[in-house]
């Protein structure tokens, strides 16, 4: 079923990053065989593409037909994720821009106070921004009232593949922000993880990591595209709540019967 995100229609809810791949065709492959219609690109870090150079490996992208999502992966202030977005917009026309501000160079944990003020900023000029925070309420909020367009919460530190470490915190965000659009955005290592996201209640998945450095990932791309379809139709379909005792399935009448 589709869904709207910013001012785009998608049959998709599957987001892919572009990065780290063995090789260009391999990360074709993998967009292609995980049915993503946004890929995420960066202009700070390097791409698949090698030594291929960075307008072929743009190129190769929009052939892919997919929406392109830049991101400012690399900066640490909001004067330089706003330099950046505003750069990335003339290359790609496109004012989609996936907000990245980074605040501790070991766990690649968002700096919130940098990153409210980029976002304030860039939607001001008319960006459609997609910030990558942290899950607490408080600031996803502040992320609203400043005119961004989704939410992308990190489930575990970038490229940790640790999973969704904290999915109390997810469900609350999911539960107080009822109408905005959250996309699970780093730490997922496995389809498994992917689908609990979803199950949660998430409109979308984005990774990288967990194809990229996967040993086939055109065949993980595949995976996590059936996963995210699956996670998506059981929170629709309303999972059973849990018991904290056994609950027979079958009921019995108490009294006996032979089947002639």
């Amino acid at each position: 079923m589709s869904w709207k995100i910013a001012d785009r229609e998608l049959d998709s809810r599957f987001l892919l990053g572009t990065a780290a791949y063995p090789s260009p065709q391999i990360m074709l492959d993998a967009v292609r065989a995980s049915g993503a219609q946004v890929v995420t690109v960066g202009l700070k870090r390097q791409s698949a593409a090698g030594a291929c150079g960075g307008q072929l490996f743009f190129s190769m992208l929009r052939d892919l037909g997919c929406h392109l999502l830049p991101n400012t992966a690399g900066c640490s202030t909001a004067a330089e994720a706003v330099a950046l977005a505003r750069m990335a917009r003339e290359i790609f026309d496109t004012s989609w821009i996936k907000l990245e501000v980074i605040g501790d160079e070991h766990t690649l944990q968002p700096d919130v106070f940098e990153l409210v003020a980029a976002a304030g900023t860039l939607a001001r000029e008319g960006f459609q921004v997609f910030p990558y925070c942290t899950d607490d309420l408080v600031v996803c909020r502040r992320l609203l009232d400043a005119g961004c367009v989704a939410l992308m919460p990190w489930a575990a530190p970038i490229g940790s593949g640790q999973g969704l470490i904290n999915p109390p915190a997810l469900r609350t965000l999911r539960e107080r922000l009822p109408d905005a659009p959250l996309i699970v955005d780093a730490g997922i290592g496995s389809p498994m993880d992917a689908a609990q996201a979803m199950e949660l209640g998430f409109d979308a998945v984005l990774l990288n990591s967990a194809v990229s450095r996967a040993l086939d990932p055109v065949r993980m791309a595949e995976a996590f595209k059936w996963a995210i379809q699956a996670g998506r139709l059981a929170w629709e379909a309303g999972i059973m709540a849990e018991q904290d005792m056994a609950v027979a399935t079958t009921p019995v009448s108490g009294r006996p019967f032979v089947l002639d």
